[in-house]
């Protein structure tokens, strides 16, 4: 993993988005601190740190059944009590 500072960045970002294509991962830092990453897309979707619960969710939503009309106001004024 490349590590690089903000100024340095922003005058090679076309250098640093194409590393990034071809798979390497750039660390970007400030005042020697790491404040962000520049990573192949396809890689950054797959390591969302919310994935695992957001596919957990979903596997329960499918459990649910849901009798009659549901009314949307509703749901939100019992949530708010």
């Amino acid at each position: 993993m490349d590590r690089i500072g903000v100024s340095e960045a922003k005058a090679r970002l076309s250098e640093l988005v194409a590393k990034a294509e071809r798979g390497r991962e750039i660390t970007i830092t400030r005042n020697g601190k790491a404040v962000a990453r520049l990573v192949p897309a396809a890689k950054a979707r797959g390591k969302s740190p919310n994935a695992a619960v957001i596919g957990r969710i979903a596997a329960f939503s499918k459990t649910l059944e849901v009798k009659g009309r549901v009314n949307i106001r509703e749901l939100i004024e019992d949530g708010r009590a």
